[in-house]
């Protein structure tokens, strides 16, 4: 099984195309896992993500910074973290420091909420499964020498 298989293209433009193709299909592919991973818990990817992001923050954090730590940066931040308000996941207070900044943290029904997730880590990691660590790091350097500037 291959990425030619997998979406029915036997032909590249060249290796490079081929490979950012077969990148972008396993992006998708993993967050669809993912997906599955996380539904039993009511929440999107993106909410996981910030709730991770709020969890090891320590302290209140603004959407700015939280932003700054997605992995999805298209998100429209402000809103999912309204909605992860409204589910009682997340608070929002006004900055002490500057009132115009409004200051994010995670509430103790969120924490419980990642606790629980947290109990699915091994199945997060099993996504990975064909590769062997050694492999996993090959592939994450890979990964940043493709993003270096």
């Amino acid at each position: 099984m291959g990425i030619e298989k997998d979406i029915n293209q036997y032909q590249f433009r060249n290796n490079y195309q081929k490979a950012e193709v077969n990148l972008i299909y396993t992006c998708n592919w993993i967050n669809e896992r993912m997906k599955q991973i996380i539904d039993e818990a009511d929440i999107t990817t993106q909410q996981y993500n910030i709730l991770r992001i709020l969890r090891g923050s320590k302290n209140p954090i603004s959407t700015l910074q939280i932003r700054d730590r997605m992995l999805d940066k298209m998100s429209d931040t402000s809103r999912i973290v309204d909605r992860l308000v409204k589910k009682e996941l997340a608070e929002k207070a006004i900055c002490v420091s500057d009132k115009r900044l409004v200051d994010i943290q995670i509430s103790e029904k969120g924490l419980a909420l990642l606790e629980h997730l947290d109990i699915r880590n091994n199945d997060i990691d099993n996504i990975m499964r064909n590769l062997t660590e050694e492999e996993a790091i090959q592939l994450s350097n890979l990964l940043d020498k493709i993003r270096e500037k």
